[in-house]
């Protein structure tokens, strides 16, 4: 069936993909972005053509809000339990399945619903594969108290892994500070390249102040990667041994 808000071949292969890993009465977790969207619509599409139960967990209000208006019910991850499988997009994916995310500001979300899960599959176009994780700029969500002296301290954090000079930039929606789902600011790191991205997350994590980044590391277990024929590449972790 055509859906007119689908226009992106590459991406619409992936998610229907996805839609194929998806069994009835599944607890399922639905990412954000623009991939993911068209996964929520794909997978409502056959929600209604087959009439089977999900239970789905969202990791946005903009997810929830796309997801309802389809048709599918939406719960709170806390009302599910634990998820089955969480089918999520990504800003980069490299060689080893590790991600940046939080292109659309829910990584923080996004990372509680996919750690989760059983498992998590992710759904990209091929301009996503990289080698080498930070050439798109990693998302840090800080809280609005004392975010500048949390920006001090990442930046501290960049000199000692020698990424010295990395821009620290405010997101912003217009002339505002763009607020998270929880309230939260976000801070992109210009980073061209993460040599050592363990060392870089643990040095993140250990920040007061700071909320989640958007390094997802030994989450992902498959990549379905979406080609412009309509064709799809598997990367699989076990692959990556």
């Amino acid at each position: 069936m055509t859906d007119p808000a689908i226009t992106d071949l590459s991406k619409d292969a992936a998610a229907r993909a996805a839609v194929a890993l998806v069994e009835p009465g599944m607890r399922l977790g639905l990412g954000t972005g623009s991939t993911a969207a068209i996964f929520v619509r794909r997978l409502a599409q056959r929600v209604r053509e087959e009439g089977f139960a999900l239970r789905c967990a969202a990791t946005s209000k903009a997810t929830a809000e796309l997801a309802v208006s389809l048709g599918l019910a939406i719960e709170e991850l806390d009302a599910i339990g634990w998820l089955d499988l969480t089918i999520d997009g990504a800003d980069e994916v490299d060689p080893d399945l590790n991600l940046i995310k939080g292109g659309g500001a829910a990584h923080l979300r996004e990372k509680i619903v996919a750690t989760a899960s059983d498992r998590m599959v992710v759904i990209a176009d091929q301009g996503k594969v990289v080698d080498r994780l930070g050439a798109f700029h990693l998302p840090v969500e800080v809280i609005p108290f004392g975010w500048q002296a949390t920006r001090t301290l990442i930046q501290r954090a960049l000199d000692r892994l020698e990424l010295t000079q990395r821009p620290i930039l405010l997101r912003k929606r217009g002339d505002q500070p763009l607020l998270t789902d929880e309230g939260n600011l976000v801070l992109d790191l210009a980073l061209e390249s993460i040599p050592d991205a363990e060392a870089l997350a643990a040095e993140l994590s250990s920040i007061a102040g700071m909320v989640e980044h958007g390094l997802f590391l030994n989450i992902c277990d498959l990549a379905i990667i979406g080609c412009p024929d309509g064709s799809v590449v598997e990367l699989r972790r076990e692959d990556m041994a």
